[in-house]
C-alpha cells in the first residue's frame, strides 16, 4: 500500500507541477483591458489536457495492479521469478529513449530539424529494441519452466510487463505518426505547430512509460518489499 501511495503521489505531483506551468487556473473574463498573455503563458493546447487524463487513467490502473501485487505476495504461495539480467539491459534502454526524446524536443526549439529527425529514429529504435527484449525475457522465462500459471508471482509478471508493453506499442504508433510529420516538413514550425507539440507529447509520454517501468523494476526485482518494511518500521 505504500508504494501505490507513493506512486500516485509521484504522479500527482508532476501533474500538478505541469498543469501550474501552463496557467490553465487563469480566468481570463476576470482580466481588465486588453489580454497580453507573455511568452510561455499560452492556454493549454486541448492535446496536452487529453494526454493528461489518458496519464492520469493509466496511472491509476499501473497503482491497482502495483497495489494488488503488494498485497499477493504475502501469500505462502508466493514463489518470486529470478530476476533475468537482460532487464537491466532493457532498462537502460527506455532510459536513453526517454532521454533521446528529452533532446529531440530541446532540438525542436531551435529549428534543428536534422537533429530532430535523428532523435525521433533514435528514440523509436531504442524503445523497440526495449520491447524486443522484453519479448526475448519471456522466452528465456517460459524456457526455464516459469510458465504463467506455474505460480502466482509468474502471472503477475507477465501481467504487468505486458500492460506496460502495450501501453509503449501505443507509444510507437503516436511517435511513428509524429516522425512521419518531420520528414515531411520543411521546418520545425512554432511553438504551437503540430510537430513541435507531438515531440512534446511523446516526450512526456515516454517519461510516464519510464517511471512507471521504474517502479515495476523495483517490484520484480524485490527492493520494494525491503522499502515497504523500512517504512513500517519507521512508523511503528
Amino acid at each position: 500500500m505504500i508504494i501505490v501511495v507513493a506512486f500516485l503521489a509521484i504522479v500527482i505531483g508532476i501533474a500538478a507541477w505541469w498543469l501550474s506551468t501552463q496557467r490553465i487556473m487563469s480566468k481570463p473574463w476576470l482580466e481588465i483591458g486588453v489580454i497580453d498573455e507573455p511568452p510561455g503563458a499560452r492556454p493549454l493546447p486541448t492535446a496536452k489536457i487529453g494526454l493528461g487524463v489518458f496519464l492520469a487513467v493509466a496511472g491509476v490502473l499501473f497503482a491497482l495492479s502495483i497495489s494488488a501485487y503488494s498485497m499477493r505476495l504475502q501469500a505462502a504461495d508466493w514463489w518470486p521469478l529470478p530476476v533475468p539480467r537482460l532487464l537491466w539491459f532493457n532498462t537502460g534502454l527506455l532510459i536513453l529513449a526517454s532521454a533521446a526524446l528529452e533532446w529531440t524536443k530541446a532540438q525542436s526549439r531551435h529549428a534543428n530539424l536534422d537533429a530532430v529527425r535523428f532523435g525521433l529514429i533514435s528514440a523509436g529504435v531504442l524503445t523497440l529494441a526495449f520491447v524486443i527484449g522484453q519479448l526475448v525475457v519471456w522466452r528465456e522465462l517460459v524456457g526455464e519452466g516459469y510458465f504463467l500459471a506455474s505460480n502466482p508471482a509468474n502471472a503477475f509478471f507477465y501481467l504487468m510487463t505486458g500492460l506496460h508493453g502495450l501501453h509503449v506499442l501505443g507509444g510507437l504508433v503516436a511517435l511513428a505518426r509524429v516522425t512521419s510529420r518531420a520528414f515531411s516538413a520543411d521546418e520545425v514550425g512554432g511553438e504551437r505547430g503540430g510537430l513541435r507539440l507531438g515531440l512534446e507529447l511523446c516526450a512526456i509520454y515516454w517519461h510516464f512509460l519510464l517511471v512507471v517501468w521504474l517502479v515495476l523494476f523495483a517490484l520484480i526485482a524485490g527492493w520494494a518489499g525491503d522499502f515497504i518494511e523500512i517504512c513500517r518500521q519507521a512508523l511503528s
